[in-house]
């Protein structure tokens, strides 16, 4: 039974067609069809359904995935004893990440790490729209938010403090907010679909009402409309620490609360075992993380 075709198996069973197997493992459709084809025939059963839009297991198919997958297990964590510096790092990584994080911080990151693991093939999801990584074949999400979906694994990078902020011009024009109740007056920045921002008052989480004539689902759009003078934008310190700094935009203390920080999260699909280039990348980014904080402008 060779190894290539038992993944080209379970990658099918994630991906819900052979098209999107062989996507993920960057083999043509006809060289995946056939890696099936010859795992049906030495089990001697037929482990999926098949049509010309989608993919399912047989009940022979479902008895067999968990053993598939114990056997990749296996694998993988043969070449991690064999190799414990990940120098034998090859396949695809899928992660995502949102577009100013991914862009900001993660991509500066893969060219030293695709460097030092030239076997390795990356793919880059940035995007603000929340990922079905199950769905999706993702190994790895990196999340700032509250973790809702306890189906997953998460692990904890690092704070990520947040800010808020706004152009000179908003400030000169409708003056700057001293406390909290100060900002049902002004025009927030939100993300779509949000209408409250979380604090810390007193030592404890307060939950404030805001409004403003614009929102979008995208962080970075939220950041120039900030500095296009449009309202206050609440938004992490690695992002708007920068036009800070250079007096783009200004940092609004409050007298009574300042925002609740989030975290940095790696997010990944199973409980099972990590795969070597998933632990080896979160470690890498770990190391940059604690080599540069993301609190810039501090």
């Amino acid at each position: 039974m060779r190894l290539e075709d038992v993944e080209v198996f379970v990658e099918a069973i994630k991906a819900g067609s052979l098209a999107g197997a062989a996507r993920r493992l960057s083999m043509s459709a006809m060289a995946a069809s056939r890696c099936l084809n010859n795992l049906e025939a030495e089990l001697g059963v037929r482990l999926v359904h098949r049509t010309t839009r989608s993919l399912s297991p047989t009940s022979d198919g479902e008895v067999f995935l968990p053993h598939a997958q114990a056997l990749l297990e296996d694998k993988t964590n043969a070449l991690a004893d064999l190799f414990p510096d990940g120098a034998h790092l090859s396949g695809r990584l899928r992660i995502t990440a949102s577009a100013a994080f991914g862009r900001k911080i993660v991509a500066p990151l893969l060219p030293d790490f695709m460097r030092q693991h030239p076997a390795l093939q990356v793919d880059l999801l940035a995007t603000d729209e929340q990922v079905d990584i199950v769905g999706k074949g993702i190994d790895v999400a990196l999340r700032i938010a509250p973790l809702r979906d306890n189906r997953l694994v998460a692990h904890r990078l690092c704070d990520n403090p947040r800010d808020l902020c706004a152009s000179p011009d908003y400030l000169a024009a409708n003056g700057y907010p001293q406390t909290l109740s100060d900002l049902a007056t002004h025009s927030c920045l939100t993300t779509s679909d949000t209408t409250h921002w979380w604090f810390e008052q007193a030592g404890q989480r307060s939950r404030k009402k805001v409004s403003g004539r614009f929102s979008a689902n995208s962080i970075e759009a939220i950041f120039e409309a900030c500095q296009g003078g449009m309202g206050i934008a609440n938004l992490s310190r690695w992002y708007v620490g920068p036009a800070i700094a250079r007096g783009e935009l200004k940092r609004i203390v409050l007298a009574d609360a300042e925002p609740e920080a989030l975290a940095v999260w790696a997010v990944y699909p199973t409980s099972r075992l990590i795969p070597a280039k998933v632990r080896k990348f979160v470690e890498a980014l770990e190391a940059r993380l604690v080599q540069n904080p993301l609190t810039p402008g501090a």
